[in-house]
């Protein structure tokens, strides 16, 4: 019998709380948090069960009892402290974006390589079993020969000048926000269900509040920011990106922070020259399939999906599973890549962060300058 994981884990607001929901799951201890502040990191360690709150971040990377260790503060972060875990002979699970630029992500790739450790990014939207199942009906030849890509990731959580969060500051965040934020995993999906590589992108920006009130700030996607004075804003709350991919299929998106009435609406056409393929995030039951003849909506039942899409089914058909299913699928995998040194497929790695970084460097580049632009994939 395998040996548990012991998890630790810097950083425990929301999606802390997730990936330390989705490691019991898996079957691994937790072997301690550390938060902001000491009385957040007892807090934290008390609701979610962990063994102990740790002092620093820098004290629960040392620590030899740590086998992996979650990554899940502030971008400005995430570099600094998985070069660390890295060193330390620590397996890392770090939040996107992996890093504030492309260049920093691709110095953390060579930095994983070396180490001979596992470092995956939870692109986690990978885990649905119909996003699985219109991979497959791609790259089976079912669907045909993919033309186009096109779609939106649309969320209303910083619509007014009153919402805020550490997103909103560059310093923190990273110079793009929207993009970095939510577009990257759109783009992770697109490449990640075509099988294809973004290879350039035309892309404009919009600040549409460009002035907010600034406080402590509100914690990530629950409204209004404490009392505070307004301070020009310098990240983008939308972007518009026009893209083609290697083998010149042509795509674009929409991306929001400020669209009203949307929560987390990722939402993806594929349209090949048989076949259509439409997946929506929030009603992940479901994949519509559009042939010229007829369409057709193919729904989550394991005995009639393929064994790509079967294989991330937990549940029964009609028992809806949702994200945190996909997060455990993903957590899942990370760690029986640890156990048995074989990377499952279609698990993100640190490789993929470094994809997502390099497009969103292109994207900030061609929005300021108007042109066009290719993607630096950071491959010698």
């Amino acid at each position: 019998m395998l040996r548990p994981l012991k998890a630790g884990f810097i950083g425990t607001g929301f999606i802390g709380s997730v990936h330390a929901r989705a490691a019991l799951q898996a079957g691994a201890r937790l072997a301690g948090v550390v938060s902001s502040t000491p009385e957040r990191s007892q807090a934290a360690a008390q609701a979610l069960g962990a063994a102990r709150a740790y002092a620093s971040a820098e004290d629960l990377i040392d620590d030899d009892g740590v086998d992996v260790v979650h990554i899940c503060t502030p971008n400005h972060l995430h570099a600094p402290l998985a070069v660390r875990a890295l060193a330390a002979g620590k397996h890392v699970i770090c939040e996107k974006p992996l890093a504030l630029t492309s260049a920093e992500a691709a110095g953390l790739v060579e930095a994983a390589n070396s180490s001979g450790r596992i470092a995956t990014v939870p692109f986690v939207y990978r885990y649905y079993p119909l996003v699985r199942e219109a991979r497959e009906r791609l790259h089976s030849g079912k669907a045909g020969r993919l033309r186009l890509m096109h779609g939106s990731y649309l969320q209303d959580w910083l619509l007014r000048e009153d919402d805020d969060n550490w997103r909103v500051d560059a310093a923190l965040g990273g110079a793009s926000r929207a993009f970095a934020d939510i577009g990257s995993h759109w783009c992770d999906l697109a490449q990640f269900i075509s099988q294809q590589s973004i290879v350039r992108v035309s892309a404009r920006k919009l600040i549409a509040v460009p002035r907010r009130h600034r406080g402590d700030g509100a914690s990530s996607f629950t409204g209004a920011a404490t009392a505070g004075g307004t301070s020009l804003v310098d990240t983008e709350d939308a972007v518009l990106v026009h893209f083609e991919t290697a083998e010149g299929v042509l795509g674009s998106v929409t991306v929001s922070q400020v669209s009203p009435g949307r929560k987390n609406r990722l939402w993806i056409e594929l349209d090949a020259s048989d076949e259509s393929l439409v997946f929506n995030q929030e009603e992940p039951e479901t994949l519509w399939c559009g042939r010229r003849e007829s369409a057709t909506v193919l729904r989550r039942d394991p005995a009639q999906l393929t064994a790509a899409g079967g294989r991330m089914a937990t549940l029964p058909a009609g028992h809806p599973e949702g994200y945190a299913s996909c997060f455990e699928a993903f957590v899942g995998d990370t760690y029986a890549a640890i156990h048995t040194g074989e990377v499952p497929e279609g698990l993100p790695t640190f490789a993929d962060g470094l994809a997502a970084a390099s497009i969103t460097d292109a994207v900030l580049a061609s929005a300021d300058s108007g042109q066009w632009i290719d993607v630096d994939r950071h491959i010698n």
